[in-house]
C-alpha cells in the first residue's frame, strides 16, 4: 500500500478514564511500521497518569490548552507549540489542571505489537504514587 488518508470524522473515539482518544495511525488502520499517531483529548481534570513505554520513544506535542507534563520526575507547563520528547522506557505523565479542554497529538516510534503501542503503569508505584502530592 502507498499511503493511506484518514479522515478525523471516520475515527471512532476510545472514550477512557483520562481522556478522548482518536487511534490515527496504527499497524492496524494503516499498516504503519514506524509510528503510531494518537489525537488525545483531556478534559479538564482529566490525566494520563505515569507510565511508560519500554520499547517505543514518544513525542507529546501540544495543540491546544496547556498540560502539566512529566518526564520522569521534571514537571513542566506546557502550551500550545510545545512539545516533550520522551525516551523509550522513561516514565511520563500529563495532566490537564485548567479548566479547559487540552488536546495533544502523541507519536510514538516503532510500532510495537499488533496495536503498535505498548504501556507498563507504573502510577501506583514508588515513587510516582506520590509526587503530584
Amino acid at each position: 500500500m502507498p499511503g493511506k488518508f484518514v479522515i478525523a470524522k471516520d475515527v471512532e473515539p476510545q472514550v477512557g478514564d483520562f481522556g478522548t482518544l482518536f487511534w490515527l495511525s496504527t499497524p492496524p488502520n494503516t499498516g504503519a511500521k514506524q509510528l503510531t499517531v494518537i489525537d488525545v483529548n483531556l478534559g479538564p481534570g482529566q490525566g494520563h497518569n505515569f507510565h511508560k513505554h519500554p520499547d517505543q520513544e514518544e513525542v507529546i506535542l501540544v495543540i491546544a490548552g496547556r498540560v502539566e507534563q512529566w518526564i520522569d520526575r521534571e514537571k513542566r507547563m506546557l502550551g500550545p507549540g510545545d512539545c516533550a520528547f520522551i525516551p523509550a522506557d522513561v516514565v511520563h505523565a500529563s495532566f490537564n489542571t485548567s479548566g479547559e479542554p487540552v488536546k495533544l497529538a502523541a507519536i510514538l516510534g516503532p510500532c510495537v505489537g499488533p496495536a503498535g503501542y505498548e504501556l507498563v503503569d507504573v502510577a501506583s508505584d514508588a515513587p510516582w504514587k506520590t509526587l503530584r502530592q
